[in-house]
């Protein structure tokens, strides 16, 4: 069967959630175990499945049991019972050739969401699994494990998306991402919002939130990633192909950092649970409390190696926004003793750039990571929370790359709410210096962005790094292959985003990079 028709068989399965109350009616794999006195439920699977971080032989399947997803208690409806999940993974969508099966009990301490990690899987397989619980099959997801270590990969497509507030606009960017069929999704971090919008009553924000005060609790948390795993386009996007996620600051709350102010202990670790129990990450990554293991590599053959990072939870406090100034402030941003990975990530990170064991390294990670310079003027500062707020550590990591001779280092970003393109230096000031990297930067999903205007002239003057920027939504397609990689910044409009009908995506721009030749060229 072609990918059309795989695609339309998910998107199907999807729309009809099959499901069924008649445990008889069900295939036999269904009916494995049964966990005594745990009390009916309606259709549990209301959040849909996903799967992620694919190794080459094992890739993690998610689901999380919830009939009524918006429940305050963060309890998606769950009685406080254990129950058990069936799950299979097979060769084909007809479950006709059946690779694995197994059972695990959903327990309430985790939200009754379960994380399975089947092994002794093929590399490079397409594979497909769905879950039972309660009498009800789930949607069938389809999946990829990554190349074997070391093999020759011709080409990988991957999207990578960001910032997808509930209130502000419908998910149309997972629209074309199911389109183009990916190997592989990335997510960079805003996967919900903390707090409501902060538009204006006069600017239009579609959808309500089931309830609107700021979350700070672990019911909280678990109710408002509900709210957002809802979405249809959202459980289709990740129904089609495997997903790599990282947090960055909304899956806790706006601009925290590595101290305990402003983001009490209690709320990270609030905040992290519900992340983990609402993604599809590996147990290795199950919280500790307020930590958690975030930062990771996973390679795809002799193609790419994915640097994901972690750019909140060990990093320096932000100093006071110098707005454009020179001063105490700026000196701060520019302190060798400040850092954005803390002193173990950039050390792991360093030590990964010592070999070469792919023809792409992607980092992915959270936010801007190139200079953006309004004035033209060394000795002033802006940008806080980005990478510019922490040039010592960017300094570091960008001559680590350099030192260690990697050879086309492409760093990928979210968090902006407007798609950028541009070339890495060691002085963004010096504009003769030699480019030593590009940065890729998708806009938000639905985010509002409140600067959504061009950059002047006079500024891409200051910046001429700066290839590309556009204040409208959507995602960024990428194209790998030996000698190129190839850029497509898709784009839903505003306007588009607003109306459930209205689906407007197009490629708005497209830029490629050679092999062995740093640097953004338009397609």
């Amino acid at each position: 069967m072609g990918q059309v028709n795989r695609r339309k068989v998910l998107l199907g399965g999807l729309a009809a959630v099959t499901a069924t109350a008649a445990s008889a009616a069900l295939p036999s794999w269904a009916n494995a175990r049964t966990t005594a006195a745990a009390p009916a439920v309606r259709d549990p699977f209301q959040l849909g499945i996903a799967s992620g971080d694919p190794l080459p032989d094992s890739v993690v399947l998610w689901t999380r049991l919830a009939p009524a997803p918006l429940n305050p208690d963060g309890f998606g409806g769950m009685p406080d019972a254990t129950y058990a999940v069936d799950w299979e993974i097979a060769n084909d969508e007809a479950f006709s050739s059946i690779v694995q099966r197994g059972s695990v009990d959903a327990v309430r301490a985790s939200g009754h969401s379960v994380h399975i990690e089947p092994t002794g899987l093929q590399p490079a397989r397409e594979y497909f699994y769905r879950f039972k619980s309660s009498g009800y099959i789930s949607p069938v997801g389809r999946t990829r494990t990554a190349p074997a270590a070391g093999a020759a990969v011709n080409q990988l497509k991957y999207c990578f998306s960001s910032c997808q507030h509930w209130e502000e606009g419908y998910y149309h960017a997972y629209k074309g991402i199911v389109a183009d069929d990916p190997d592989l999704v990335l997510f960079l971090g805003d996967y919900i919002y903390e707090k409501k919008s902060g538009r204006t009553a006069q600017e239009r924000n579609p959808r309500s939130l089931a309830f609107t005060e700021d979350v700070t609790t672990l019911a909280q948390y678990r109710a408002r990633h509900a709210q957002h795993k809802t979405d249809a386009d959202l459980q289709a996007a990740h129904a089609i192909a495997p997903w790599i996620v990282v947090f960055d600051d909304h899956e806790v709350m706006n601009n925290w950092n590595g101290t305990t102010s402003p983001a009490p202990a209690a709320r990270k670790a609030a905040g992290f649970q519900a992340f983990y129990e609402n993604t599809p990450i590996r147990s290795t990554a199950k919280p500790n409390g307020a930590s958690i293991q975030l930062y990771r590599q996973l390679m795809w053959g002799n193609l790419a190696r994915f640097h994901m990072l972690d750019t909140r939870q060990y990093r320096s406090a932000q100093v006071p926004d110098p707005s454009g100034d020179a001063g105490p402030a700026c000196a701060d941003m520019r302190s060798t003793s400040r850092s954005i990975l803390g002193a173990t990530e950039e050390a792991w990170l360093l030590k990964q750039f010592e070999s070469h064991p792919a023809t792409w390294d992607f980092l992915g990670q959270q936010v801007f990571f190139a200079t953006r310079d309004s004035d033209g003027n060394k000795a002033t500062c802006e940008s806080n929370d980005s990478w510019q707020g922490y040039e010592a550590s960017r300094n570091r990591i960008q001559q680590g790359w350099v030192d260690r001779k990697v050879a086309n280092p492409v760093v990928l970003t979210g968090d902006v709410h407007r798609h950028w393109a541009a070339d890495l230096r060691l002085d963004y000031f010096d504009h003769s210096d030699p480019v030593i990297g590009s940065e890729l930067v998708t806009t938000s999903v639905t985010s509002n962005s409140d600067t959504a205007s061009a950059p002047s002239a006079a500024w891409y003057a200051n910046n001429p790094h700066v290839k590309y920027c556009k204040g409208e939504r959507g995602y960024v397609r990428v194209t790998t292959t030996p000698s190129q990689l190839r850029a497509d910044f898709m784009t839903t409009s505003d306007t588009s985003v607003y109306d459930p009908a209205a689906v407007v995506i197009k490629n708005d721009v497209s830029y490629v990079v050679q092999a062995g030749k740093p640097g953004l060229q338009k397609a």
